[in-house]
């Protein structure tokens, strides 16, 4: 992998999110947790974004919950643990170098490489009633990789269903660097998967938690919110009375006691499911408690920031990271010679 021009003394690290809402515990599990770990460990220099342009791919039609949501992803950033002195917290469309790049990688980005993207033609089989044969939306893993390019980071950290996009990213910064060079140096370096634990979280009706399921426990669900969830929660069909016994390996609250259960709690489930020595009821309680203790940290630390002191931040994490990717930015132009006719105002 070529070293990037612009250097830093730790390696770079970069993430980010759509804004469609609260977050919940399997954006939390997923992508939060391990980026707090991240920015927590001091070895990487840690840039994370809410991803605004990338909700209009699929939202375009209907724009006005964009703002709103991406401050509720802000303040759930910073509830998760995310902290401004340790990390750059940004908006990407107050970066414009990002739109500025995608242009760039677009003229040399063969079609084949973003039809064959495998959410591309998933989404479009799934999100039904929306017309997604745009540009925007077949080009996003485009706008994804100069999401990532634009700040010449060494790692991206994704759990294994987001490491196609990585790898076009790797390939879009191959072809770069196969026609543009600045000074015989490549500029745009191909970062590495950085593949960190996503275990799996189910949602209230058993499949995989998800908005579009309407089947999450947010991050800002009340405690009586989060134990009326759970009391709805779909367990192992073989219980069907309450002296059938179960397999908490076959249950959905089972694998929640997995992710955020004490070992004894654990045990106790897979004795009393086992032996029907435990209702259903008595189970899903204890998954409460568990994720209870887990959510009254991060709703603390939610209430301790305003709005307008969670843009601030927003504010000054964005102006650090135009910054960094102007960097990235003259070089592109000078390696494209773009400035051939000297800079603007000459």
């Amino acid at each position: 992998m070529p070293e990037a021009l612009s250097s830093s003394p730790r390696p770079r690290v970069l993430s980010g999110m759509r804004p469609t809402g609260k977050l919940h515990l399997g954006n939390y599990m997923g992508a939060l947790a391990n980026w707090v770990k991240l920015q927590n460990d001091g070895q990487y220099e840690c840039y994370f974004f809410i991803a605004d342009w990338h909700a209009l791919t699929t939202d375009y039609a209907d724009t006005s919950q964009v703002a709103p949501n991406t401050m509720e992803v802000m303040l759930d950033y910073l509830a998760a643990g995310l902290d401004p002195e340790r990390s750059v917290l940004f908006l990407q469309s107050w970066v414009p170098q990002h739109s500025e790049l995608f242009l760039a990688l677009s003229m040399i980005t063969s079609l084949s490489w973003l039809e064959r993207v495998p959410s591309y033609k998933e989404q479009q089989e799934n999100l039904v009633g929306r017309d997604l044969t745009t540009y925007g939306f077949l080009g996003y893993p485009l706008l994804q990789a100069a999401d990532i390019l634009i700040y010449q980071p060494q790692f991206v950290p994704v759990g294994q269903d987001q490491a196609a996009h990585v790898e076009l990213t790797r390939e879009v910064a191959r072809r770069f660097n196969h026609f543009y060079k600045l000074d015989g140096a490549e500029v745009l370096p191909e970062p590495k998967v950085l593949l960190t634990p996503s275990p799996k979280l189910p949602g209230t009706d058993g499949r995989k938690m998800s908005k579009s399921y309407g089947n999450t426990i947010l991050l800002a669900d009340p405690e009586p919110v989060v134990r009326q969830k759970l009391k709805t929660m779909v367990t192992d069909p073989a219980r069907i009375r309450r002296n059938d016994p179960g397999d908490p390996d076959k249950c959905p609250v089972g694998d929640l006691h997995k992710v955020f259960s004490s070992a004894d709690t654990l045990a106790k489930v897979y004795e009393g499911c086992r032996t029907a020595g435990i209702g259903c009821i008595e189970c899903k309680g204890w998954a409460a408690d568990a994720l209870v203790q887990i959510l009254e940290p991060i709703q603390a630390r939610r209430a301790s920031f305003s709005e307008a002191q969670a843009r601030d931040i927003l504010e000054e994490g964005s102006d650090r990271a135009c910054a960094r990717a102007e960097e990235t930015m003259q070089q592109v132009r000078a390696a494209m010679r773009m400035t051939a006719a000297g800079e603007r105002g000459n």
